[in-house]
């Protein structure tokens, strides 16, 4: 073997990330539950202060087009943890424990984040809200985390924590979910630090009920709602401050999100402002979501990008950042309907391969289609009164709201991304799979213009 074939070897170049015998990039993906759209000071918040948050958008990417996987918690970790379309992954409407059995959830057999991180040699935890399956199969431990310390639905379904198939804590304590989530994640993080690690970090704040940690009580303009954020906020500082201390933050990609908008009961507090939808809405505010994503010297610092980008575009995005190959071809499932942006939001591409995203209802009804600047409404919306005559044609550049319908303006444009969406909905029902758990006959669903 030559040596400079050995050389090449020890200085292999992953999209700009050169190894020269250091270990593979380590990535945190933290998850808020609930949190609108301007919900935190760097994306326009006058309710509550999140300097921390803030802070690692100065020192990151801020994306303002970035969509969550559903508009609902159990079918936006599904897509989030798969790259692919929830239905796609059997889904057909609700969450665990509403409209969807418990012992129904991802399928065992769907390859996660979790599963490519572990293959690759990293350690990996979930630490959090999972809200995948309530039965021992549906756990996380069999689907590539090392480490779980986890609710297994949203904070105001269960009262059980479990570390691994152990009962850690039953009630536990909702005012202290978050304090305990981060003081797990910091011991993982200082336990692996001579590792690379992935660490899935999904909050259940500030999913509802919010109540405010001891020390947090009062502090916010925005009640117990604001009190949580804030909270939220100052301790994933503590996080962050860990990677500083341990000489790990320059290798270490972080990504910070929300797993769909506002919670309809907590609207009062919580925000999609300029946006208009909530939690189990396809407008905008129901899954247009904060984004946040840092990596030193990689990503750039500071800046602020309106690409289109979705939740499902996460794994293929990261596992490329990481020089992670993802398997292809039978026994692979689901199919993977994200894609690799990392070259793009590095800022070294002039194309951005996301053009199209298709949104559903919380109760899984394909309603729109967003190409470009435009979303068109295939399904009658009660909040777009157009929407009952025919289709519904939305300029969001110019009308974030959803006023103003210009379907009659762009009927080509309209007969191309109807076309379009007939297509991959097509596609998605060819190439899907069922659930985890028993088996449940799940009508098919379909807008009402695309009957």
């Amino acid at each position: 073997m030559s040596k400079t074939f050995l050389l090449s070897l020890l200085c292999l170049s992953l999209d700009g990330f050169v190894l020269s015998g250091a270990n593979p990039p380590n990535v945190i993906l933290m998850m808020a539950d609930d949190l609108g759209y301007n919900d935190l000071s760097c994306y326009g918040s006058k309710r509550q202060k999140t300097p921390v948050l803030d802070k690692l958008a100065a020192e990151g990417l801020r994306l303002t087009s970035f969509y969550a996987g559903a508009t609902v918690c159990t079918p936006s970790r599904m897509a989030l943890l798969t790259g692919a379309y929830p239905p796609r992954l059997g889904w057909n409407g609700g969450v665990v424990g509403y409209g969807l059995k418990p012992h129904n959830g991802l399928a065992p057999q769907a390859r996660t984040m979790g599963e490519v991180f572990k293959e690759a040699g990293y350690k990996t935890a979930l630490i959090g809200k999972w809200h995948l399956g309530d039965t021992p199969e549906l756990h996380p431990m069999g689907q590539g985390f090392d480490l779980t310390y986890f609710i297994d639905k949203s904070n105001n379904q269960t009262k059980k924590l479990w570390r691994g198939r152990e009962l850690e804590a039953d009630p536990f304590d909702n005012r202290r979910l978050t304090e305990n989530f981060i003081k797990e994640a910091v011991a993982f993080v200082k336990s692996n630090k001579k590792n690379s690690f992935f660490l899935y970090l999904p909050f259940s704040a500030p999913h509802f009920p919010a109540q405010a940690h001891p020390d947090w009580k009062g502090k916010s303009a925005n009640g117990s709602y604001g009190d949580v954020v804030e909270e939220l906020d100052g301790r994933i500082g503590d996080l962050l401050k860990v990677l500083a201390d341990e000489e790990l933050e320059k290798n270490t990609i972080v990504v910070f999100m929300s797993d769909n908008g506002t919670e309809p009961g907590q609207k009062k507090w919580g925000s999609g402002e300029p946006f208009r939808g909530l939690k189990w809405s396809a407008l905008e505010g129901g899954t247009r979501v904060p984004c946040i994503l840092r990596f030193p010297d990689l990503i750039p610092a500071g800046e602020v990008t309106d690409k289109l980008t979705t939740a499902i575009d996460l794994l293929p995005t990261l596992a490329g950042a990481c020089g992670i190959k993802l398997k292809k071809g039978p026994g692979i499932a689901p199919k993977l309907d994200g894609l690799n942006l990392w070259a793009s939001l590095q800022g070294k591409t002039k194309t951005h391969p996301r053009k199209s995203l298709l949104y559903w209802h919380g109760w899984a009804m394909p309603q729109a289609i967003r190409v470009g600047d435009f979303k068109l409404y295939l399904d009658k919306v009660k909040e777009i009164p157009a929407t009952n005559k025919g289709p519904v044609l939305i300029d969001l550049s110019t009308d974030p709201g959803e006023e103003k319908d210009l379907a009659s303006e762009h009927p080509e444009k309209v007969k191309d991304m109807k076309a379009l969406a007939e297509k991959l909905l097509s596609e998605i029902e060819e190439n899907s799979m069922p659930l985890g758990g028993p088996a449940r006959k799940g009508e098919r669903k379909t807008g009402h213009w695309l009957k």
